[in-house]
């Protein structure tokens, strides 16, 4: 805005308007029992979190030899989902293990299956996509082209004991 418009009340009583309409549609929203505030989804249809499946994820990925996992914590910044689990597989064919690894350890544990699998074919980088948690298995070269963690650098990252 230029400091006419700022300025100018006609501009400022436009955007309190604006403003108090966007306060309406929040309380429309809410009560149709939905927040417009962010936080993290609701538990699964089985009672689990998606912070649990995105630890078991992770560490069914450290199981099979993934490299560098990390969990990104998107709750405040995405509306997409709540949790990326990121994670190298040396070569295309570990990549692929740790897929099958992760989706029988998060059905085991969590009894959750995932709605997709993308990228399988190709093997540069594929995605598990469990709702609430994305889990990206990456070759070395797709991970540095990519930089999932410098594009959601804001995120915070979930203590993980891998050891």
């Amino acid at each position: 805005m230029t400091e006419e418009n700022l300025n100018n009340t006609e501009n400022v009583d436009e955007i309190v308007e604006e403003a108090s309409e966007l306060n309406e549609a929040d309380a429309t929203l809410e009560g149709f029992g939905i927040s417009a505030d962010r936080t993290a989804a609701s538990a699964s249809s089985h009672g689990i979190e998606a912070i649990e499946v995105a630890r078991v994820a992770a560490y069914a990925a450290s199981e099979k030899k993934a490299d560098d996992i990390v969990v990104l914590d998107l709750t405040e910044l995405s509306d997409i989902c709540d949790y990326f689990v990121i994670a190298t597989g040396s070569n295309r064919r570990l990549a692929d293990a740790v897929i099958d690894e992760v989706e029988e350890r998060v059905a085991k544990s969590c009894n959750e299956h995932p709605f997709s699998i993308e990228g399988r074919d190709e093997g540069s980088w594929i995605l598990m996509d469990y709702g609430s948690v994305l889990v990206h298995v990456f070759t070395p070269e797709a991970r540095d082209y990519y930089r999932l963690e410098k594009l959601w650098g804001d995120a915070p990252t979930l203590s993980l004991d891998l050891s």
